[in-house]
């Protein structure tokens, strides 16, 4: 058993390795991961969450690792979450993502850790809410979280960011994608990255139209997405991201929506946590057989699945 007290004190004071091992013991489900979370919450909130997604191969790794130096150049702390793919063997993080950011590597102000996803969808690793609460309490101004780049489900940042980036490229078909992808939604600030390719210009000009298109259903206090050309790999127009960036966020501190955001991300943590619970006891219902003995009259149709449902959940309220 780990002194948790001790070690949320150490990770506050910066120690990298204390860090590392609360987002451990977090990732690996441990039985002190509630006592985690409770040592946690009061040093909690402060945090600016950037979320950057977007297909792969749109530079969202060297996206990030520029935006890093931005911050660090403001004299921010900076955590970096990267989801990476699952290894098939290990079920491991490739760790792709920390090897394109070496160069932070050495930089105190910076801490960067790889998530595997695990089998979950939707872009994150389930673990990556807890581990947002672990930067957040030990003292980083800034946190970026870095999504899988898996496509069109990749939504889910969206409900844990203040900011979400939304990363497009010259030449790949993003232009259908966004549309295809209701990205529109997602998006607070669009980044055309390799605009130094052909193509550009005609993938700003798609954006435009598209916002125009949706601003049309809107009514009242609305932010109005700005389009960003970078190149990250060479740290062209990064500064103008993450002054995008700043701007959102005093544009939703003006209008209240920081706080709602931030509420609505705090009732999908406790809603999911509470899902998680309930499937967990499902198992444990009437000796781990209910389960089962439903499934099996609802398959020789003596019992219609809803039926069965209230019966199980009858058994866990019992």
């Amino acid at each position: 058993m780990v002194d948790i007290t001790d070690l949320v004190a150490r990770a506050r004071e910066g120690q990298p390795r204390a860090v590392a091992r609360l987002i451990s013991l977090v990732e690996d489900a441990s039985p002190q991961l509630r006592e985690v979370a409770a040592a946690l919450a009061p040093h909690t909130g402060r945090a600016q969450v950037i979320g950057l997604t977007g297909s792969p191969g749109v530079g969202k790794s060297t996206s990030t690792s520029a935006l890093v130096s931005a911050f660090r150049k403001a004299g921010k702390r900076v955590g970096v979450l990267a989801v990476d793919p699952s290894s098939p063997f290990s079920g491991g993080a490739l760790l792709g993502d920390r090897i394109r950011m070496q160069e932070h590597a050495t930089d105190p102000g910076v801490f960067i850790r790889s998530m595997a996803t695990r089998g979950h969808l939707g872009g994150l690793s389930w673990a990556t809410p807890q581990a947002l609460r672990v930067l957040d309490a030990a003292g980083c101004d800034v946190v970026l979280i870095e999504t899988v780049g898996v496509g069109q489900s990749e939504v889910e940042v969206v409900a844990l960011a203040d900011t979400t980036v939304v990363l497009l490229a010259p030449g790949m078909g993003d232009g259908i994608q966004a549309a295809k992808a209701g990205i529109l939604e997602v998006a607070d600030v669009f980044v055309v990255n390799k605009a130094d390719r052909d193509g550009a210009e005609a993938t700003v000009r798609d954006l435009k139209y598209m916002i125009s298109l949706g601003r049309k259903e809107i009514r009242g206090a609305m932010w109005r997405q700005p389009i960003v050309k970078t190149v990250a790999s060479r740290a062209e127009g990064v500064d103008e991201v993450a002054e995008a960036v700043l701007a959102h966020r005093a544009w939703m501190t003006e209008h209240g929506e920081l706080d709602q955001r931030r509420q609505r991300r705090a009732e999908a943590e406790i809603e999911a946590i509470a899902l998680a619970e309930l499937r967990g006891r499902l198992g444990d219902v009437r000796g781990g057989t209910a389960l089962t003995d439903l499934g099996k009259r609802v398959a020789e149709a003596e019992l219609d699945p809803y039926t069965a449902a209230d019966e199980l959940l009858a058994g866990l309220r019992g």
